[in-house]
């Protein structure tokens, strides 16, 4: 954090003396507002990093060409910003903006096409388009090769990336052989406590408790946490992520009080960190409830899940898969409080939007089945409960 504010001052005083020796309009004073916005950017303070950058863009358009590089590096700014956010629509344009300029304005295998490719495939991940992102950061890749040397920091994060891809397609294998290419050129490039290492081994952690290797996952989110505690401010959203990521194993190990302790200590920076609506609050709620409801207090769970359910609905699209977790996780406590026909519905609900948003082997309709089976059966409707046990069995073959 004390670097972080160091850079902030050095960048506004920066700015103060330009403001003075240069005309209203110089192209370095959107230099140093795009700095600021980096600076503030880093320190998860959102909405003033727009700010930043959007004063940054205004000065470009006046004092360069339509089609200038820097132009360019602006709207792809401003896109992280959305991003983070949860904006992901205004992310998708501004990002797409940046790449209409640097199409006009460099050569065929830039970096910075690296770039544009790689941020397109952040934001349909996190629209939960994920062959869309996957075929992105692909394209990413392909460029990095060609115009990066063999261990730049670039390639190491699309490797990471591709493994984001493969990991929420289920394809668990391949996610962690991306993930450890990555973390192998971060070890070569990076600084020991650079915040990408903390984000390898989240990712990493991610794909062993998919995995069901559960100590792994929780050694690999602990070391992220350790070097996020050194590298980022203690409000910083990627901390709170990490908390997330430990009390998931730890609930899957049945250590419930440990998890709660850690959802509400990432619930709490994500509430100062994050916008009211932004997705991360949706699944700090959710997990929350689902501790609940391992420890069977039921109507606690369902307030989580419904509040989750509420963030979700505004800050995702229709068909995203999160939607369907929180719809399948409020099925799994109405069946668990006896209400079956209410259980029912919210697996069926969950159900639809899992055949459009995920592939059609993926585990995640197989659980759908799976639960609609359980409670046709609690129902004492034998042949259905039959039936949709059989269509899990089939996509888990």
């Amino acid at each position: 954090m004390c670097e972080y504010s160091k850079a902030l001052s050095s960048y506004e005083r920066s700015l103060e003396i330009r403001k003075i020796a240069l005309p209203p309009n110089h192209p370095d004073l959107a230099g140093s507002y795009n700095n600021i916005g980096m600076v503030y950017d880093n320190m998860g303070e959102y909405s003033k990093a727009l700010s930043s950058y959007e004063r940054s863009v205004e000065i470009y358009k006046i004092a360069l060409p339509p089609n200038h590089p820097d132009l360019a590096t602006s709207y792809n700014n401003i896109g992280l910003v959305y991003d983070e956010m949860g904006e992901y629509s205004k992310a998708l344009s501004s990002y797409e903006r940046s790449l209409e300029i640097r199409k006009i304005a460099l050569p065929p295998n830039h970096p910075d096409f690296a770039q544009s490719s790689n941020n397109i495939g952040n934001v349909y991940a996190n629209m939960g388009e994920y062959s869309k992102a996957l075929s992105s950061y692909e394209r990413s890749l392909e460029i990095s090769k060609i115009a990066l040397p063999p261990n730049h920091p670039d390639l190491a994060t699309s490797y990471n990336n591709i493994g984001l891809g493969y990991g929420e397609m289920g394809e668990y294998s391949k996610a962690l052989s991306s993930y450890e290419r990555s973390l192998e050129i971060r070890k070569i490039a990076l600084p020991p406590n650079h915040p990408d290492f903390a984000q390898s081994y989240n990712n990493i952690g991610s794909v062993y408790y998919n995995m069901g290797e559960y100590s792994k996952a929780l050694s690999s989110y602990e070391r992220s946490v350790e070097i996020q505690k050194i590298a980022l401010p203690p409000n910083h959203p990627a901390l709170a992520s990490s908390y997330n990521n430990i009390a998931v194993v730890y609930d899957e190990m049945g250590e419930h009080s440990k998890a709660l302790s850690s959802y509400e200590r990432s619930l709490e920076i994500r509430k100062i960190a994050l916008p009211p609506n932004h997705p991360d609050l949706a699944a700090s709620y959710l997990n929350i409830g689902t501790v609940y409801k391992n420890m069977g207090e039921y109507s606690k769970a369902l307030s989580s899940y419904e509040r989750s359910l509420e963030i979700q609905k505004k800050a995702l699209p229709p068909n995203h898969p999160n939607l369907a977790a929180s719809y399948n996780n409020i099925g799994m406590v109405y069946d668990e409080m006896g209400e079956y026909s209410k259980a029912l519905s919210s697996y069926e609900r969950s159900l639809e939007i899992r055949k459009i948003a995920l592939p059609p082997n993926h585990p995640d309709l197989a659980a759908s089945y799976l639960n609609i089976g359980t409670v046709y059966k609690n129902m004492g409707e034998y042949s259905k409960a039959l039936s949709s046990y059989e269509r899990s069995l089939e996509i888990q073959k």
